[in-house]
């Protein structure tokens, strides 16, 4: 039996993108609207006992890294125990996690304890009234006093944030010098079309906006070595403790070296974070099907991966794009 998942352009897919849920306790605007969010049944939802099977056979299948996204992770009750019952995968290299900064003391620690020690945090703004517009949550200090309790903690943190030329702008500066004495890593990401809406513009502030804007800030900022089938492309300011990185998340730039499948909290596989759905293992395990068929279904999806994200959207054209919270990132 194939142990490995390699696409038919020779890529090895080790990574998994393991959404436990579609649901969010905040709104922020890229990702979802303010109201009127439909959010999967309970029934709908994978159990913890059908996630950890799940994640068993991609690990089979050579998975080596799983981060687990959501929605926000922590909004689903019993989350500690799955991750508890995870990380007893002896197969499985890395557990890392991406939240929105709702994470409890008690938490980070268990955390700790389970060796899950790389966690990125959404966070859009350093201001807190811009914050509150971003997310419609008036929950800024929380989420900073997370951050600070985390790297306090020894944690690997990241900071993800989503650059809008009409929101955040003004942050962008501040956050790079949020690394001078913070062993931060700071990733400015280009919007992407999955706010719920189904209507997205392009965005003004690329890649390239991005990277020119930060030179003219710091003009001896230099290049670092990215780690490999890294989505950002990332620098450090001489003498600054962290380092940042701009994600070309709408440009797809970084596509050919791709190692990434993605499982949805209701079981659908996709191969290509723009691409539609390749199959449903929700539906495919409640349906009775053997170890061997699922994984061959895995397999199956795998070798039909498109070549890059434009190809991947190219199919889905006539499928309106869901929420982030619901894809997983």
């Amino acid at each position: 039996m194939q142990k490995e998942l390699i696409d038919r352009y020779g890529r090895k897919l080790d990574y998994l993108r393991l959404s436990v849920t579609d649901r969010c306790n905040f709104r922020c605007y890229y990702c979802m609207p303010e109201e009127g969010m439909d959010f999967v049944q309970r029934k709908e939802l994978l159990s913890y006992e059908e996630l950890d099977y799940l994640a068993s056979l991609f690990i089979q299948l050579g998975v080596k890294k799983i981060r687990i996204t959501g929605g926000e992770p922590f909004v689903r009750k019993g989350i500690m125990g799955f991750l508890t019952q995870l990380s007893q995968q002896p197969e499985l290299k890395e557990i890392t996690l991406t939240s929105n900064g709702s994470i409890t003391d008690t938490q980070i620690q268990d955390l700790a304890t389970l060796g899950i020690r790389k966690i990125n945090i959404s966070l859009d703004s350093l201001d807190k009234q811009r914050f509150f517009e971003i997310t419609r949550r008036d929950r800024f200090e929380e989420v900073y006093q997370c951050i600070q309790n985390l790297m306090d903690q020894g944690f690997v943190v990241k900071l993800n944030c989503v650059v809008d030329g009409n929101k955040n702008t003004e942050d962008i500066i501040p956050f790079v010098r949020l690394t001078e004495n913070s062993p931060l890593s700071v990733r400015f990401l280009e919007e992407m079309p999955f706010n719920g809406t189904g209507k997205f513009e392009p965005p003004r502030w690329n890649h390239i906006a991005l990277l020119e804007y930060i030179k003219e800030f710091f003009p001896n900022m230099r290049k670092v070595l990215d780690e490999k089938n890294s989505t950002s492309v990332n620098y450090q300011v001489p003498g600054f403790l962290g380092t940042f990185g701009i994600i070309p998340a709408f440009s797809r730039t970084f596509c050919g070296t791709c190692n990434r499948i993605r499982l949805s909290a209701t079981g659908e596989l996709r191969t290509c974070l723009y691409g539609p759905p390749v199959t449903n293992l929700r539906d495919v395990l409640r349906g009775g099907a053997s170890d061997v068929a699922l994984m061959d279904e895995i397999i199956q999806a795998v070798a039909n991966k498109e070549k890059d994200g434009f190809e991947a959207e190219a199919k889905s054209k006539k499928v309106p794009k869901k929420s982030m919270s619901f894809l997983g990132g």
